[in-house]
């Protein structure tokens, strides 16, 4: 049980004292009215005694009486009805709340801080005046009247006469048959004259006369004269006078009513009157004054109505108003205060203690003098002359029955009379004493209920006999409620009989019995005493040694429950809060939901809308396990509160929402208009949008893309203030600086939703939540910051979705729109939206609802509320200093902070016959279409890819570049000529500049102009260019990204430039490969007779595959691209004139290459042409692709060969003269091989054309159209090293030396001699000798044979030289010079000449590199005889 103000001694004693009536003339009773009191009222707050009293037992024994307290109560001569003490109780409990600034009582049990009121004044309130209230009843005199005061004024005329009317009405009461109401302990009732003196009115000389003549009549002992009202009217207000009857009056107990008052009910509240059988008439005008309870107790609190609180709350007031709205006292002094304490001090002394010691003496006496009689004749007597007994009964019918009653001069009746006046005057001993001999007169009897009442008080006298001679006999309390409960089907005396035995127990520390004895009386007859008990219990659960913390925390849910049947809100929702603290956060869900939903339930009824709100908020966003229709609802209730909580402040701000979940982490933002879908061949540009996944691969190619063009545009340099353009912001985007947006360009917010609950939530009127300050970024003028509002979509304007229907446990996303239409910072605080529920989203049958449910119109039930959400993004952990990897900070997410800038230009892209599949390095036309949709213009537009390989826009001039696709046969991509039929294959010849196609001009490859008619784009304006493609040379599926850079003409402070993504997916399928050979000529002398020239081997071999529907290819043109270098002529050995392959058929070409006019800027192209039609390679797009994939074939080599340039430095003349020496064997010759497939689709034949590059960097190594893949081998060992720098070869490689100097034979075929004639055969052999490199170079020619095998000599015979044996010559660069010699045979055969080995070696070296020269095949000469 909870704390007490008492002790649990002070309580019982308290309880029980000795009742004293007061009886009243009319001029009394106005005296005392001057004070707004009535005379019981008026010594009430004195009737405590502040000195001990003493008085002697009957056996002479002088007895102390400690903190006795007397009772003086008007007669009411009618028994008060159960209904008006229910109600009476009710108010007690009702208006007895927890104070507000109290400081809760902290308990901590196990994981459980509870805060617990320590403290239960309601029930202490409750008990007293339940104790104070009970009837008085016949098998008991506890509640007898002891005494009884006659109380006359002075101001009478007659008072004496007075008093005897009074003293007869007295006994008329007491002894006439007409009341049966109120009791009396004995016969001879003491009656205590008391004369009233009105000091300020009457005359003090004629009160003190009649007190005399009293004193003669009554005895001194017998009479008081008793003066008040001393205090003059008139007297300053200033003066302030305690108030004591405060306290007393508001309990507004059941004695402190008038007695002359009429008794009236009216018919209204008759109706709730709980009536069972006990009202009688109303006699003699005498009445309770009763007013009857305004509730109905079992009033049913299944609906949420008002009415309930507004019941509740008037009774209330009324006594409230009744009580302390007027003062009380008003004409008495504190001398009067002393006066009225002296007049009690007086009575009990010399008049009530004297006459109960005399009592209990007679009494005594009386049962002395029967004690020598023997217990069987005493029962003999009484069954002889108790005629009121029914002695017929069986003990088993008097078990069943309470009906047995005494006479009241039975001797069972005396002895319990002597044991309560005992009791009464804390005469424990003798009380328990009386007590325990009656118990067993009445248990012989079977008159249980006087023997229940024995044994209750022998148990409390026995506790309360001081020095505790023997133990609380619990038992006996025990037998005593289970025989009133059970037997006498007395409720009321069963209470009594728990509330103190509880209250012993608790002193005790015994809380578990206690506990156990408190539940026991919870029944259905009586809410508002079921949870009080129930409450009580539930404290002694958490005041155990060890807390039992959830034993506790359901018996306050039962408590709750049935304060609420009693009509007792503030209590049930109190006990129900105090509950919740154990259930909370403990995974009960189900119980959690309970709680909050009744604590919700009774502060809407209490009118307390904010707790409600807030308990109902909790049902819906904990993850609920109730049932559909139970979420649905709760979800009713929750709406119907919070609107009308909303409707009591309908100007206040609007109140967070809990539903449904937003996850604000994956909030996504984008800047922009929504890309437009294609037309037809018309094809939107990809860009970005919110439907595509974030990709971080993808976002960092991006930027590198635009941060290699932001380089290009400023000199190499990217600028300090540089940011990475980015449309779409989400938890993965760098989010640290605020975004920028443009002015009229709409800001898209996706909100993710979710859906908790089983039943669908229907969202209307959604739209974003803004807070907006204008800016003029031109100006240093700032606007004010604006909140959203009604009159601001000249500012921001909003789009709001008209319904968002989330169903069960979804999770879907809203796409919200702002228009900013001024410049400055916006920032987006979060979303406003009606929130209800839709109509018949329960669940029939066991079929789901809402599986059917489209968007759409949805009947809503017409609950819904508007409130808001914060979208509040918690930033990146940062984790770069030390301070931060220690401590736990989170970075900025600016992504709802967008700064809006002045206006752009806003540019669409369009591609027009935009192929999806290509053959590897098939050529395709296609036309981009670039539109300028905003209102400034733009310029500067540039495109950047890094794949620039893939397509181009033409030559920089006009006559480099084909008009229209049509000019051409086969509506060609490529710019061509018609040629002869008739004509060798010879190469026709070109030149272009890599100048012209954008390449070589010191900028990034990667970086290409988009050729604007003007370079500027005006606003609405469109152009179509056309836009040649090539598909990689790689089979396979390929993402090619595209960024359109541009800028306004205008520059902004805040946005330098914009940018347009596209991503092209272009599938590509295997066509030709092509691999290519060049070796030196061994002719030296060409047409031009100069000694350098060389053969060209070219293998194609068709790899495409039948499946892509390809017929066959043809080779329609060889063209070779150089600036040192150019084709001759084919020298095909074959026939044919076109050159087809069909799937997996191989073609070998040969072409013969010679050197042309070096030429620093342009390149040299030659044609050879297969079919009747030239394509002019020089020309765009042919030109466009070569130049392109010389860029980046350079761009691959140069990034390998830059990690040596360190290296370089050292030894610079010696590298120079290796340079040299390796030249001789690089050739910078590129091959473009133009083709044409014949396709078959759809039945429909198709050419397609295309072209393949190679790139011939070094004499006799084999080169392809595309790098062939390492095949790396299965498994690799792991090896830790520190690479080393691999240095640059300081020697040349004998390959390399090889091709330094070229040697060629003149010789005939065959020579005929006639060796009959001569025996020597004289040939003339002419050794040509051809420097390669630009070096002079010293030549040694040796002559002398040096045969390496002896198979040689015998298959070649022997021969030999005549002449020098060793020639010493000296090379200029590039040199071609002719030595004579002469070959001497002696037979016939077959001879090799070339047995001369050469030697070379640079002038400025000694002999560092000379190695001999490897001759590329025999020189045969057959010797003929003729």
């Amino acid at each position: 049980m909870a704390q007490c103000v008492q002790s649990v001694q002070e309580f019982i004693q308290d309880s029980f004292v000795p009742l004293v009536a007061a009886l009243c003339s009319e001029e009394a009773e106005r005296l005392t009215r001057r004070n707004n009191l009535s005379f019981a009222e008026l010594v009430r707050p004195f009737c405590r005694l502040t000195s001990e009293a003493h008085m002697r037992d009957p056996n002479n024994q002088l007895h102390i009486i400690k903190n006795l307290k007397i009772a003086v109560n008007n007669i009411i001569t009618h028994p008060p009805q159960p209904g008006a003490i229910r109600k009476l109780l009710h108010d007690v409990v009702s208006v007895s709340q927890p104070a507000e600034g109290l400081v809760a009582n902290v308990i901590t049990a196990g994981d459980y801080d509870l805060n617990i009121s320590a403290t239960t004044p309601w029930f202490e309130s409750y008990r007293e005046c339940f104790l104070q209230s009970m009837p008085a009843s016949d098998h008991e005199f506890l509640n007898h009247y002891v005494a009884c005061m006659l109380v006359v004024s002075s101001s009478e005329p007659d008072p004496v006469e007075q008093f005897l009317k009074l003293s007869q009405e007295q006994h008329r009461i007491q002894h006439s048959n007409e009341y049966s109401y109120p009791k009396w302990f004995i016969p001879n009732t003491l009656k205590y004259y008391v004369l009233l003196h009105d000091v300020s009115t009457g005359e003090e000389q004629r009160a003190d006369s009649i007190y005399e003549e009293m004193k003669q009549r009554y005895g001194t002992q017998g009479c008081y004269l008793l003066k008040i009202n001393s205090r003059v009217s008139n007297r300053g207000a200033d003066e302030q006078i305690p108030d004591p009857w405060s306290q007393y009056l508001q309990k507004n107990t059941i004695q402190n009513q008038d007695s002359y008052e009429d008794y009236t009910v009216s018919n209204k509240n008759t109706d709730h009157l709980i009536s069972d059988g006990t009202d009688t008439e109303i006699k003699d005008g005498l009445s309770n004054n009763f007013k009857t309870h305004p509730l109905q107790l079992d009033h049913p609190s299944g609906t949420l109505d008002s009415t309930d609180y507004m019941k509740a709350s008037t009774s209330l007031q009324d006594s409230k108003k009744s009580n302390s709205g007027t003062p009380h006292g008003a004409c008495l002094t504190l001398t009067d205060h002393d006066r009225i304490r002296q007049f009690i001090q007086e009575f009990t002394f010399r008049g009530l203690l004297p006459h109960i010691e005399k009592t209990i003496r007679q009494l005594n006496d009386q049962l002395i003098s029967r004690k020598g009689l023997s217990r069987s004749l005493i029962s003999a007597t009484k069954k002889w002359f108790s005629g009121s007994k029914v002695p017929e009964k069986s003990i088993n019918e008097l078990k069943n029955t309470s009906g047995l009653l005494y006479l009241p001069e039975a001797p069972e009746l005396q002895i319990r009379k002597m044991a309560d006046l005992c009791f009464l005057v804390q005469h424990y001993e003798l009380a328990y004493s009386c007590y325990h001999t009656a118990k067993k007169d009445f248990l012989n009897d079977q008159a249980m209920l006087y023997a229940a009442g024995a044994l209750e008080m022998a148990a409390v006298s026995a506790f309360l006999q001081p020095g505790a001679p023997r133990p609380y006999p619990a038992h006996y309390m025990e037998t005593a409620i289970q025989t009133y409960r059970d037997i006498c089907k007395n409720m009321v005396l069963a209470e009594r009989c728990v509330l103190l035995s509880a209250e012993i127990l608790k002193s005790q520390s015994k809380y578990s019995e206690a506990a156990a004895l408190l539940i026991r009386l919870t029944s259905e007859d009586s809410d508002l005493r079921s949870a009080l008990l129930l409450e009580q219990a539930a404290h002694c659960f958490i005041n155990m040694k060890s807390p039992m913390v959830r034993k506790f925390a359901f018996h306050m849910i039962l408590a709750g429950h049935r304060f609420s049947k009693a009509g007792q809100k503030k209590h049930a929702l109190r006990c129900y809060c105090q509950a919740m603290q154990v259930y909370k956060g403990k995974g009960w869900s189900l119980a959690e939901d309970h709680i909050n939903f009744t604590i919700g339930r009774q502060s809407f009824t209490l009118r307390q809308l904010d707790n409600a709100v807030s308990a109902f908020r909790h049902i819906l966003i904990n993850d609920s396990k109730q049932p559909p229709a139970q979420q649905g609802a709760f979800l009713r209730e929750y709406l119907y509160v919070y609107k009308n909580a909303t409707q009591l402040s309908p100007d206040g701000p609007l109140p967070q929402l809990p539903l449904p979940y937003i996850n604000s982490s994956a909030t996504r933002v984008f800047f922009g208009h929504d890309r437009r879908p294609a037309e037809g061949e018309k094809q939107a540009a990809t860009h970005v949008s919110l439907d595509q996944e974030y990709d971080s691969e993808s976002s960092q190619q991006w930027k590198e893309l635009e941060e290699q063009i932001v380089s290009v545009i400023n000199k190499g340099t990217i600028p300090s203030n540089f940011q990475p353009t980015q449309f779409c912001l989400n938890r993965y985007s760098d989010n640290s600086k605020f975004p920028l947006a443009v002015i009229e360009e709409p800001i898209t917010v996706e909100v993710s939703f979710r859906n908790p609950l089983k039943v669908p939530l229907l969202l209307t009127d959604l739209s974003l939540l803004w807070k907006f300050q204008p800016k003029d970024f031109s100006a240093k003028h700032d606007g004010e910051a604006k909140e959203q509002g009604t009159c601001d979509e000249d500012m921001v304007g909003t789009e709001a979705i008209a319904e968002f229907l989330i169903n069960s446990e979804e999770t879907k996303v809203a796409r919200l729109k702002l228009f900013p239409h001024q410049t400055g910072e916006l920032h987006i605080l979060g979303v406003v939206y009606n929130l209800g529920s839709v109509q018949g989203a329960v669940s029939l049958d066991g079929i789901d609802p809402s599986i059917g449910l489209q968007t759409g119109k949805f009947v809503s039930n017409g609950l819904s509320v508007r409130g808001r959400q914060d979208l509040e993004i918690q930033g990146p952990r940062l984790n770069n200093t030390k301070e931060e990897k220690t401590s736990i900070k989170y970075g900025p997410d600016r992504r709802l902070d967008p700064i809006i800038t002045e206006e752009m230009p806003l540019l669409e892209v369009f591609f027009i016959n935009f192929p999806t599949g290509l053959l590897c390095g098939e050529i395709r036309k296609a036309y981009v279409e670039f539109v300028n949709v905003s209102k400034c213009p733009l310029t500067a537009l540039k495109v950047v890819s890094k794949h620039p390989e893939f397509f181009t826009f033409g030559g920089n001039t006009a006559a480099l570049t084909p008009l229209s696709p049509s000019a051409s046969e086969n509506c060609s991509a490529y710019k061509t000529v018609v040629t002869d039929p008739t004509s060798v294959r010879a190469a026709l010849l070109s030149s272009a500049s890599s100048a012209d196609f954008g390449v070589g001009t010191g900028g990034s490859p990667e970086v290409i102009q988009v050729p604007l008619p003007d370079a500027v784009l005006l606003p609405g304006a469109s152009v179509q260019l056309p836009m040649w493609l090539r598909g990689p040379d790689e089979e396979g599926v390929h993402e090619i990204n595209f960024l359109f850079y541009y800028e306004s003409i205008k520059k902004h402070s805040k946005m330098c430039h914009r940018v347009l993504r596209h991503t092209a997916v272009i599938c590509t399928s295997r066509s030709l490969h092509v691999r290519a050979t060049v070796c030196r000529s061994n002719a030296l002398g060409d047409e031009e007779g100069r000694g350098d020239n060389m053969l060209l081997f070219v293998d194609v071999e068709n790899i495409n595959t039948s499946e892509t529907g390809v017929k066959e290819f043809h080779i329609v043109q060889v063209s070779s691209n150089s600036k040192h270098w150019k084709l001759q002529k084919s020298v095909n050995i074959s026939g044919d004139k076109d050159t087809k392959l069909a799937s997996r058929e191989r073609a070998k070409l040969c072409f013969k290459a010679v050197r042309c006019k070096n030429s620093e800027e342009n390149y040299t192209f030659a044609d050879i042409v297969f079919g009747n039609e030239q394509i002019i390679s020089s020309a765009s797009p042919c030109a466009d692709f070569f130049f392109q994939s010389l860029s980046s074939e350079f761009k691959r080599t140069h990034v390998q060969s830059h990690a040596h340039a360190s290296q370089r430095a050292v030894k610079q003349s010696f590298d120079e003269t290796v340079r040299l020496i390796q030249k001789c064997s690089e050739v910078d010759l590129n091959i473009v091989v133009l083709w044409k497939a014949y396709v078959v689709e759809d039945s429909k034949q198709l050419i397609l054309e295309g072209q393949h590059h190679v790139a011939l960097n070094t004499v006799g190594k084999e080169a392809f159209s595309f790098p062939q893949k390492q095949e790396l081998p299965e498994t690799v060992l792991l090896k830790f090293f520190r690479p080393e720098n691999t240095p640059v070869p300081a020697r040349p490689t004998p390959e390399q030396l090889s091709n330094l100097i070229k040697t060629s034979l003149h010789y005939p075929e065959s020579f005929n001699h006639s060796f009959h004639q001569k025996s020597l055969c004289l040939v003339p052999v002419t050794l040509l000798l051809s420097n390669c490199s630009q070096a002079v170079v010293d030549v040694m020619i040796d002559l002398r044979h040096k045969p390496t095998s002896s198979e040689a000599l015998e298959i070649h015979g022997s021969f030999t030289w005549l002449g020098q044996t060793q020639y010493k010559l000296q090379l200029k660069g590039q040199e071609v010079y002719s030595l004579q010699l002469k070959a001497c045979f002696v037979h016939t055969g077959v001879y090799n000449l070339g047995t001369p080995r050469v030697f070379a070696k640079l002038v400025d070296q000694v002999t560092l590199f000379e190695t001999s020269q490897q001759n590329s095949m025999p020189a045969l000469i057959i010797i003929n005889n003729i």
